[in-house]
Formats: C-alpha cells, structure tokens, sequence
C-alpha cells in the first residue's frame, strides 16, 4: 500500500464536507459494495473502471480530492492513477467507512442517495399530491379522462411499465406533456419506477403551472406491481414533439420558473469567461436534451446528461458541489426545468446557456471521451472470427470484464466474468489455460486490464478487438448460461424488478428505504437542499 498520499481523518472530513469549497469525495469500491453503506455526499467511481469515470466526473485536476474505500487499499490504487494523470491534491479517508462509522457519522445505503433524498423532501416541503395503484385503476375502470405520463428514459420504460402509459422522460414534460392532455380537465398522472422520478415529474408540471391536476402515483410501477396490478413489457407510447402552441406555453412556464428560482441566464461572452478559468473553478457543461437530439448536434464541450436522469442521479455526473454547471438545450425549456431542480438541489451556482447564444460549430454523434491510461494501454489483440477459431481448438479461456448485469444479459460461450479491481486474488479462479484473452462491451476496460491479467496469471494476454460488441457484430452467438464466476457478482445493485428470489420483499423495503431518508439526511447534515 502507498503512504505517501496524506490521510484525512473522518472529523476533519465531515468538517469540510460542511464548508463551501470545492472538494470531489469518490468511493472507488464496487457498486454493490458501495450501496451497502457509504458516505452521504461520495460518488461511486468504482476500481473496475476508475480511468473511464473520473474524468467527466471531476474535470479540473487541480480539485482537491478525497477518497474512500474499506480498508484504504483500494483508494491508494486509485490515488496512483490520479497521481500518475496529472489530479494534485489528493488525499485518503484514514481508516475508510469503518473509520467514518466509528466516529458516530451517517452511513447510507443505495445508489442516487442525494436525489432520491431530494425527491423525499420535495414531496414533504411542497405537498406533492399522489394517488395510489387501486384508486388509479378504478379511475380507469370507470372511464374517467386520465392520461399516465412515464417520466423515464425510453429503455426503463419500454422495459417494464404500467399498461397504457406514455413515456415522456422528465425534462421532457413541461415541454411534451400538453400534447398528449386532452383538456385543462384531464387528470395528468406521473409514474417511475419507485418514488423519485414520480415525484419530481409531477412537482415540475405543478411548478410550471400547467393548468390540470397533476398527482404523482404513489411508489410508482413498483406500487402498481405489489398492488396485484399487471406491468407490462414492449410498451413503445412516446409524447410527441410539442406543436408551436405547446411549445410557446412551454418556453414561458420555463422561463417564469427560472425567473422565480433566480436561475441565471448567461450567454456566449458569460461562457467564453467560464472556460478560461476552468483551471481555477471546476466547470461541468451539460446538453440536457434527449439523446438522440444531442447526436444530432451539440455545443462541443457539452456532455449529454438528459436533464431527467441528471436530477435523478445527480451523483453520477458531479462531483464537485461548489462547481459552475453550465446547461443547454436548443430552446430553453429542459434547461430551465432541469437547472430549477438543481438549484434546489443545493448547487449554488447553476446557469442556463441562452439558447440563442452562437455555438460557433456544432457536433454530431457522442462526445469525445477521456480514458485515463488508454493511449498507452498497449495490446495484442485478435478479431473476433479469430477468437471463435481459438475458442473451437480449446486451451483458451474468455475472461469478461463487463459488469454483472451486462454479463448475465448475454456473453461469449464459455466466457468467465470477473471484476477488474479485483483480479490480482480472483484469477487464481480462472481455469489455467496457456492463453487468455479479455473482453469487455467496447474493450475499453479490457483494454486497461491486459496487463494485469497477464501479472495476476503469468500467462500470455490478448484482447478481443473491439470488445464483446464486435463478437455480435460479427454475428456470432452469446449467452446467458452457464455462469462462469471468478468474482462475487457484488459489482452492480440489482433493481427490484431484476431480483430472482424475494422480489416483492425487496420493493417493499426499497420504498420505505426512500420514505426513512428524509429524518436520515437530517441527521447527517452535510448536504442543504434549497427548497
């Protein structure tokens, strides 16, 4: 283990955690480890793929960072990569979480802690209406005029959803919702899967001051599911563009909301400034439009971060809380909508890119991305028809460095799943063969883990070209089982819907677990929402 990287102990930590400078606080241990209890205010930037995380997540390398793992082993890897990459100020929680609990200070469980707090508080300060799964239903049944809006992102909708919704993502809704309300009488009806996005997509629709009532449903798809209701699968209802009347409605309940919250709106000169001091004062510039419109064309230097999903999981995206964030759109309205939530998210210094500001080029497809190490990551690799070749001779073993959920979704035949962070113990796992070779997704992590699979195993290493994405390309078959496990499969926190045993067991603790936050944050108290 490094010593020379200084410690900070927990007292002095939740001290500064309480100030208003700038400090990213990372969790480098496994997502699973990491929702069984962590710090309040820590993004998770697992071991695994630490290079591929901390870049966008903390852009100014001079941010003094603080790290926090079990036992400060894994933190002081990490610390090496940051070290090596130019970050200047970091430092270890001496003693980790367990050095953090022993101090008398809050331990969290869950992943998006802060906005799904946020959302709990959200409903308790502002009233948020809800109606529950059976009085919904019965609504329906009688044939009331109710329209079910869907406020996530298109594959969690498409995934498993509630019988004749239409999925209008959150920072859509001001701007789509209208399209698909029959009238000022309609009730309007906002459901997620569990809480958060219900409450947070009804609260905006009511702040916007739409006309309708709107009431969240109460525990969402999750509620609807533990009331005996059906869900159904393969849904593919989306709220059309808004028509000119909408989207002038739209324009102006977004710009009253912003005005009402002291959003500020800044133009080209404001941003021109804001990048030239980016070395000073952590910058985060973000296109909150859907997707598909940002590959479309974006502002370069702008990372896509749909506003709904950067509300909902604020934490995966900024880690500097005294940071400017800077957010664009192509008219304003998700902008605006988004911005007003974190602002109240407790993010002093939120802006809004006019819309009309000159963006000098645009862009099309997805942003360049920073992997720390991967220009010097060097490897011999074999193309995917050359693997099959092998994989028919034997003597060879896949190993796969996705996660565990990519894995279980599909993987080359015979291939092991282990966790990167943690191959210098699980390869001993793996079955000796004179060759390994590494895939992951798109390689970039099997690209990164090369050499160390070649020291964990002593072995010859090469990586799949192009990673397990190139091997379907090819059109060459994946599967599901067997499971060949080197690694505990504690890499990812598994949604309730996803669980194999306990399912409904699981939903009811993880919405009374969303309900408990509130008195929970209060206690901690290192992290002040603005409501």
């Amino acid at each position: 283990m490094s010593a020379h990287f200084p410690r900070i102990d927990a007292a002095a930590l939740h001290a500064t955690l309480l100030g208003d400078t700038e400090i990213a606080l990372l969790d480098i241990r496994e997502e699973g480890v990491f929702a069984s209890a962590h710090l309040l205010t820590a993004s998770n930037a697992p071991l695994s793929r630490f290079e591929r995380i901390v870049p966008a997540l903390v852009p100014r390398r001079a941010t003094p960072l603080v790290l926090v793992d079990d036992e400060e082993t894994l933190a002081a890897r990490a610390a090496e990569i940051l070290s090596k990459h130019g970050y200047e100020d970091v430092s270890i929680l001496r003693g980790g979480v367990p050095a953090w609990k022993a101090a008398g200070f809050e331990l969290f469980a869950g992943v998006y802690v802060p906005s799904k707090a946020f959302a709990e508080f959200v409903e308790v300060e502002y009233g948020t209406p809800h109606i529950d799964a059976h009085d919904l239903q019965a609504r329906r049944a009688a044939g009331e005029d109710i329209v079910l809006l869907d406020s996530r992102p298109y594959d969690e909708y498409n995934w498993i959803s509630i019988p004749g919704a239409i999925d209008c993502p959150g920072a859509e809704l001001v701007l789509r919702a209208r399209e698909v309300i029959a009238s000022d009488e309609t009730l309007v009806v906002v459901n997620c899967g569990g809480r958060t996005r219900s409450i947070i997509g009804a609260q905006i629709l009511i702040d916007a001051s739409l006309p309708n009532r709107v009431v969240s449903l109460k525990d969402g798809t999750q509620g609807w599911h533990l009331a005996g209701l059906d869900v159904a699968r393969g849904q593919d209802q989306i709220a059309p563009k808004p028509s000119p009347k909408t989207h002038d409605w739209a324009r102006k309940a977004a710009e009253a909301l912003a005005t009402r919250l002291n959003v500020p709106t800044i133009g080209a000169a404001t941003l021109a400034r804001f990048e030239a001091e980016r070395d000073d004062i952590t910058l985060y510039r973000f296109d909150v439009r859907g997707t598909e419109e940002y590959r479309h064309g974006h502002r370069p230097g702008f990372l896509s971060a749909p506003g709904g999903q950067l509300v909902q999981a604020t934490d995966t995206y900024i880690a500097v809380r005294a940071a400017r964030i800077v957010l664009a759109d192509s008219d304003g309205v998700r902008a605006r909508t988004t911005a007003a939530w974190l602002a109240r998210l407790g993010f002093p210094h939120v802006y809004v890119l006019d819309e009309n500001a000159p963006a000098g080029r645009v862009e099309t497809g997805t942003s360049a991305e920073i992997v720390l190490g991967l220009d010097g990551a060097s490897a011999e690799t074999v193309t995917a028809a050359e693997l099959s070749a092998l994989l028919a001779q034997g003597d060879i073993i896949v190993v796969d460095l996705a996660t565990s959920r990519q894995y279980r979704t599909g993987h080359i035949p015979g291939a092991w799943f282990a966790v990167r962070g943690r191959l210098a113990t699980d390869a001993s796992k793996l079955p000796a063969a004179k060759l390994y070779v590494v895939t992951s997704p798109d390689e970039v992590i099997a690209r990164l883990a090369v050499a160390e699979l070649a020291q964990a195993t002593g072995a010859v290493v090469k990586l799949l070209a192009g990673g397990t994405d190139a091997w379907s390309t090819a059109g060459l078959a994946l599967e599901t089982t067997p499971e060949n496990l080197a690694s505990r499969t504690d890499d990812v926190l598994l949604k309730s819907f996803e669980r194999r045993e306990d399912r409904e067991a699981a939903m009811r603790e993880y919405l009374q677990w969303e309900l408990d936050l509130v008195e929970h944050v209060r206690r901690d108290g290192t992290l002040q929402f603005r409501l």
